[in-house]
Formats: C-alpha cells, structure tokens, sequence
C-alpha cells in the first residue's frame, strides 16, 4: 500500500494503491481548496510532490499550471492516482473569514412560541390521589402532554418548569418537563445558512437580546462551493452522499452553537428552538432530504413549505432534548427561505414604491416591489464571484485581495489581514474589473486592449504581458506573483449578464424602467462587500440607479431572529410565499437576446 507524507506537518498516511489522492486527504481531515469537488475544472487543489513519481502531467494539469510551477513539482491533486509513496506539501492552510451577521431589524411584537411557566407538584394522599399527569394539566391551560415525559422518570414533590410550545390553534405542547424553577433560562439559536458560510446568534427569548454570535465558512465546502457540485457529489455516492452532506452541516451548527453557549457560559440544555433560514437545496441537504431534483430540470424540489420538527431527529445535540428545529418556507429551488426571510424583512409586501433587493452570491436572487406586487427570479451568475473560477481566486479569508486601485504609478491592493496577498476574493475581482474598464485596459465586448497598441510611456503596458498568446493583467507582482486572466474576466461578464439580465427582466415584466426604481436593496454576506461603485462600473447595475443603492446585511439571519421571537411572524412569512411570483427566465420570451445584451460592459470613461 502506497504512504503519503504530508508537509509541513510530516504526517503519515496509508492509502490503497490507486486511491485519488485528495480524496485520501480530504478523509483525512486535511484541508484542501477544491472548490469543484475534485472534478479538474477549478485547478485549485495544488499540491507540491517533494519526492516520488506522480505519473504523467495530464494536459488539464497543463491547462492550469505554467511551466515555472510544473518544474516546481506543482500537481493537481484531484488528478493524481497514489501508485507509489509520495512526499506532497500542503501550498494554503484554511484561514479564518469573516462573516456578516448583522442586518437589517425591522419593528415587531414579540411573541415566541416557546415559553415556560412553573408548576407544583403536591404529593398525593388518600385524601386527594390527583394524579401528577391530571396536576400538570389543571396548572397547564389547554396543554397536550406526551406519554413519553411520563416515562422512565420519578416525580418528587416540589417546583417543576414546564416548556411550552405554543401551536397555530391557541393550544400548547408540552417540550419539556425540568426540576426547579428554570424560567430565567430559556434560549434559541437564530441560523443562516448560506452555501458558503453560516451564521448562528444565540438569544434570550425572554427579552430577545443576543447573547453570543459564531460563524464559520461551510463545512460543506470538502463537496464543491457551489449547490450543484454538491448535487453531484449526491449523485456520485448514491450511498451515503446524503447523509454525507447532512451530518457535515449538522456537525457545523453543534460546533457553531456549542461556542456560542460558551461565550455566554449558557448551558446548551437550556436552549429549545432552533430557527434556520437557508436556501432551498441547503435546507434540503440540512434535513437530509435528497436535493438531485433541484440540479435538473425541471428543477422541482421535494419541498417548499416551512418545517417545524424535533432538533434531535436530524442529530442536533446542542440543545434541550425537547428542542425544536423550525425551518423558514422557500418559493422555488432557487428562490429559499433566505429569499424570503429578506423579502419579509425588507417590508417589500408593504413597500409604497419600487423597490429591488438583490442577494449576489453563485446565484444572483432578485425581488422587485412594484407598490407590494412581489416579481421573483434568480440568475445563475456562477461561482466567479466568490473566488471560485477566478486563476487566483479565494475566498474572503486574510490575504484575500478586496478592493483593486489602477493607478499610473501601479496597482494598490487592500487585503484583508493587511498581509500579503495570496489571492483575490470575490469584492476584489469585482473591483479589479472595474478598474480594468475604467482605465481602458478591457474594453466592453470584455476583451484585454492589445499591449502593442499601447504607446511605449503608457503606464498600462507595464501592468499588462503575454502567455503564449493569451493576455494577462498583473495584480500583483514578487515571487507569488497574482494574475487576472482573460478567462477571468469572462467569468466575471458572465456573472455580471446573469444579474443584469434578471433585473431587466423583472423590471420588463412589470411596466418599468431601471429609473423609476425608488431603492435598490443589496443583501447578504456577499452584498455587504461591493461597492455600489463596483456594481455601477461593471455594470452589474444600470447607471440609473446611482444613489439608489442601500446595504441591508444579513437579512436571512435577521429573518430567523424574528421567526424565533414571534410565532406571528413564521405565520407572515409562510404567507408571504403565497404572493411571490417567481419568474422563470430562461423560459421568458427574448431572454437569449436580452442575456447577450446585458453581457457587454460599459465604456471606458478615461
């Protein structure tokens, strides 16, 4: 059997001969970029072989790889089968995000349907033999009690709390049946997750106050950055593709939720419902429900509405045993509950103009509010925009390169960490286009200006050079030298077609034109980060919408927030999906042409 020696951490690893190499450190537990799961079209998942023989560089390792890097010992993990020992080193270590929480928090009642109330429990006697089942529900009004808390248990006289779970009839269950008066401690777990970070507040339903946050990148990630390479990763291991995938994202929220608890010095016991906003495949993926149907057409999901069941039945430990798991209601497959968490958020249901909110991610979500009518679609603008497909694309982890200045004296970086970079995120690409555009060096069919047609002093013919025949922008210049690509840009006028084009769209659909719109909404952990200068220059957004623009945050969290304080407000939501009309565009009359449109950039403005 082949052995793999890990560097720098000189670990040791058995593998069976022929076994794909990242596979083997990805069961490992080691950390590896792939952001296409291993299917040899992101190059990312590079590796240096110290010693021993490979094999053979397949031309898909050439495609990615320059010469200087092959005669480094650069390989492509995903493509290298272990025949023989290998000494590889680890090129990037996972480094830690930042990720949004806050968001925008409207007016409402709160109302959880979680509560609790003291009972006490007198021993009977043969004077009065009252049952502990019947005392319980002479002190607890309209109450259904399961046959499961009577079970197993031995019931001393005294002060008991009870934890109610308030139905939609008016009536309640009983969760939770604890020793003492505990009511002082009753808590949930507000939950975004996104595809490609996740979000948890920890809250004190009694008085809604957040007592701790955590975050993290998806764990999901090991399977592909983006929801259909994670359908496929379903597809590929019809035996425990699922599960895979679902015990990956529970494990996270036990982990995320444990840490919360011990920021607060809270006892996870004492935390009795969990509500999560996510789009619709990883709601599907969280509740361990097959998502292939989402990756196909007709693109038809298992389900939309919202769930309420036992935390415990899907294997969250960090919390109550009686602990509910309540997901938010979804559209479509591609308009989810973060969509309409948002939607509700924003008030657009009650909007008294036009309003647009857009949530950029793998996938551009628009709502349009033409005075409270409710216009949905979602475009597919790819993976470019959060790193993925970009030459040197990365996350937005420290050493990601943010925000990109073309000036005559050179290219200024910021970098998140204010370190070296080792990358550019998705802000970053999106900045660095803009520049590109407006310093003339790409011109708006999207291609590099040719070098030789620029005169010898001109500043922008240093910032630009030749591989083979192929054009390249020089981010970043020294030994880790950082490139965008033609390849890149046009990842990025892909994604930049999909958004426009579905803002055209909808606006096309309703009667209106991009200067009537009132406000322009930009939510999500992406959002957060463009400019609207970005977006303008681009011209992700039309011009007319200068001054428009407004940040809303993490309005998927936001939305679970309020699900959780107020079961008045789950009942709006799942309402609120009733007078969504989404809007499929690939189906709607002169969207090929209205797409190649919205592909040209603008104009140079030197």
């Amino acid at each position: 059997m082949p052995e793999i020696t890990v560097m720098p951490e000189n670990r040791k690893l058995s593998c069976k001969n022929g076994e794909n190499l990242l596979s083997v450190l990805l069961n490992e537990g080691i950390y590896i970029d792939n952001p296409c799961s291993g299917r040899g079209v992101c190059g990312k998942c590079r590796v240096r072989v110290i010693s021993g023989f490979p094999g053979n560089m397949t031309e898909t390792e050439r495609s990615f790889l320059t010469k200087t890097e092959a005669e480094a010992g650069i390989r492509l993990s995903c493509l290298l089968e272990t025949e023989k020992d290998l000494t590889i080193e680890i090129l990037r270590t996972e480094r830690k995000s930042e990720v949004l929480t806050d968001g925008f928090l409207p007016g409402f009642t709160m109302h959880p349907d979680i509560r609790k109330q003291t009972v006490r429990i007198v021993k009977p006697s043969l004077e009065d033999q009252t049952s502990f089942e019947d005392q319980l529900e002479n002190q607890l009004a309209k109450t259904e009690i399961p046959f499961g808390l009577l079970q197993g248990r031995q019931f001393i006289p005294g002060i008991y709390t009870a934890v109610l779970q308030e139905k939609r009839d008016g009536s309640f269950l009983l969760a939770v049946l604890e020793e003492g008066d505990t009511t002082d401690a009753l808590y949930g777990a507000a939950v975004d997750i996104g595809t490609t970070t996740v979000a948890v507040s920890l809250i004190n339903m009694n008085n809604g106050k957040e007592m701790a946050n955590a975050s993290a990148v998806n764990a999901q990630k090991r399977f592909g950055l983006d929801v259909l390479t994670r359908i496929t990763y379903e597809l590929e291991h019809p035996d425990d593709g699922i599960q895979d995938l679902q015990k990956t994202i529970v494990d996270s929220l036990n982990g995320l939720i444990g840490e919360c608890c011990r920021n607060a010095q809270i006892d996870s016991r004492n935390i009795y419902e969990i509500t999560a906003a996510a789009n619709c495949t990883m709601l599907h993926m969280l509740l361990g429900i097959d998502g292939a149907s989402i990756g196909s057409s007709p693109y038809a999901p298992i389900f939309v509405k919202a769930k309420d069941i036992p935390a415990r039945d899907i294997g969250i430990a960090a919390a109550s045993r009686g602990a509910r798991l309540y997901c938010l209601p979804s559209v479509s497959s591609y308009i989810g509950a973060d969509i309409v968490a948002g939607t509700h958020v924003c008030g657009l249901h009650e909007a008294d103009g036009n309003v647009l909110f857009i949530d950029i991610g793998t996938n551009g979500e628009i709502v349009f509010s033409d005075h409270g009518r409710l216009l949905c679609c979602s475009c597919a603008a790819g993976p470019a925009l959060e790193g993925m497909n970009i030459s040197s694309g990365m996350l937005a982890e420290k050493g990601a390169a943010e925000d990109v200045r073309i000036t005559e004296n050179g290219v200024e970086l910021q970098v998140i960490g204010c370190e070296k970079p080792v990358g550019i995120c998705g802000s970053g690409i999106l900045a660095a286009v803009k520049e590109l555009l407006r310093t003339g060096i790409v011109r708006k069919d999207g291609s590099f200006v040719k070098p030789e047609s620029l005169k010898e002093n001109d500043y922008r013919r240093a910032l630009l050079q030749m591989n083979g025949k192929k054009r390249e922008f020089i981010l970043a210049g020294g030994k880790e030298r950082l490139l965008i690509t033609q390849k890149d840009v046009r990842q990025v006028q892909l994604a930049k077609g999909a958004i426009l084009s579905g803002f055209c769209a909808l606006l096309k659909k309703a009667g209106r034109t991009a200067d009537e719109l009132d406000k322009v909404m930009i939510a999500g952990q992406f959002g957060a980060h463009l400019t609207a200068d970005s977006l303008i220059g681009t011209g992700i957004l039309p011009e007319e919408v200068r001054g428009k623009v407004e940040y809303v945050g993490n309005t998927s969290r936001t939305g679970a927030y309020m699900a959780l304080m107020s079961g008045k407000e789950k009942q709006k939501m799942e309402k609120l999906t009733e007078s969504m009309e989404y809007m499929e565009l690939g189906a709607s009359e002169g969207y090929e042409r209205l797409f190649a449109d919205c592909l040209i950039f603008p104009a140079c403005v030197r």
